[in-house]
């Protein structure tokens, strides 16, 4: 980045407040403000982001009134595979200010220097775990479940005490290596950075933890302090015996064995586990936020897959146009012989079913790309999401399964 990008440009803003990219004489500071308005532990991970070789301190950016730091956020680099097509992502995080400054728009202020940083990073998406509705205010809409987290209802059988450890930095590739084949299984899927690898490594709020057999990583999983209870996300193993074992060397660090664990559908883990697991309704409804800045943008990403899509189901629209409309504007993307062509924005675009598009809703768009309902689902729940050419949407847009590995757990 250059000194005239957005994320390092000074901003004046109202009452003499200066936006800015937070430096080292800010570090106390910063610390202390999210320590106060946050948790304890965010002190460290700000620490572990800004002194980072690959994000460093032009990945935050403070609000300050004079020498004072009265408000702070902090943008990650991620990733998110949707089937074959990587997707650069941000997402953003850490994110506080003072009380005696709320109400002045600061984190606004402090969102559009992450959205635009985002934008000159080439993210096409953003995406992030936040307050209920708040991160609506800023573009953010709600489409990716975040998976239910089930108590352990009965001990897992095995004998002897699993040679479960501690990671190390060394364990990184077999860890990643384990993930990756893991979400392999999902439709989308944003696995960890290697920056964030190392920042968890040294995670106060949560322990990487690894089983080994004959000195090879065969099972990992990312687990929270031993207090009451434990919490055990991104479980990742081998085979089915390996994933019992893990479960129970993690069971053996908790306060009469009490164990919650994050449930991956689909994954060996969850066969593993599926008759020692409390299965109950979940009582709320949980997901991450994702933000499109530029429906064009992603849409001409996706182009490869929506081919894949349309050419794997048998589904002959040469010639023809894919219209989908958000009803401001619409997009058009035509259908060649060997691929789909650049897509194509248009204007308002009020009844697209009378050319066979679809409307979508924009609050909805996140949903239908990445969500676990596809279009046929949201029909039934939406108006303002129908197909013309039904067959071809629900082609095009199926339900998706996904897994997220993000830098904060979401319980």
């Amino acid at each position: 980045m250059t000194a005239t990008t957005p994320s390092s440009t000074p901003v004046p803003l109202a009452g003499g407040l200066v936006l800015r990219q937070a430096g080292p004489a800010d570090l106390d500071q910063i610390g202390a403000l999210l320590a106060e308005r946050g948790e304890p532990a965010d002190t460290l991970d700000h620490r572990l982001v800004v002194t980072d070789p690959e994000a460093g301190w032009p990945a935050c950016a403070v609000v300050v009134d004079g020498d004072r730091v009265v408000s702070t956020a902090t943008l990650l680099d991620e990733e998110v595979r949707v089937g074959g097509v990587r997707l650069p992502a941000g997402q953003v995080e850490l994110v506080a200010t003072d009380r005696e400054y709320e109400g002045r728009g600061l984190v606004r202020a402090l969102m559009r220097w992450a959205h635009e940083r985002s934008a000159a990073r080439g993210h096409v998406i953003q995406a992030m775990i936040g307050i209920p509705y708040f991160y609506r205010l800023f573009g953010y809409e709600y489409a990716v479940d975040i998976p239910p987290a089930l108590a352990v209802r009965t001990p897992p059988p095995g004998e002897g005490t699993p040679a479960l450890r501690a990671a190390r930095p060394s364990d990184v590739p077999a860890m990643a290596a384990l993930q990756e084949a893991t979400q392999d299984r999902f439709d989308v899927a944003m696995p960890h950075s290697a920056a964030c690898w190392r920042w968890l490594l040294a995670h106060e709020s949560s322990t990487l933890w690894v089983l080994e057999h004959s000195e090879t990583v065969i099972a990992a999983g990312r687990a929270t302090p031993p207090d009451d209870e434990i919490l055990l996300a991104e479980a990742a193993a081998l085979d089915e015996a390996a994933a019992r074992d893990l479960l129970r060397g993690v069971a053996a660090l908790a306060p009469g064995g009490q164990v919650r664990v994050v449930h991956r559908a689909g994954t060996v883990t969850a066969a593993a586990w599926r008759d020692l697991l409390d299965h109950e309704p979940r009582k709320n409804a949980e997901q991450y936020y994702i933000r499109i800045p530029d429906v064009a943008a992603l849409l001409d990403r996706l182009r490869p897959l929506l081919w894949h899509r349309l050419t794997a189901a048998g589904l002959d629209r040469t010639g023809r146009d894919i219209v989908v409309s958000t009803f401001g504007a619409h997009y058009r993307i035509p259908v060649r012989a060997d691929g789909l062509g650049e897509v194509v924005t248009g204007g308002a675009m009020q009844g697209p079913g009378a050319v066979g598009g679809a409307g979508v809703a924009p609050d909805y768009l996140p949903a239908l790309l990445f969500g676990p309902h596809g279009i046929e689902g949201l029909t039934r729940i939406r108006p303002d999401v129908y197909a013309g050419d039904e067959e071809l949407f629900r082609t095009l847009f199926p339900p998706l399964t996904a897994d997220v590995l993000s830098y904060y757990l979401p319980y």
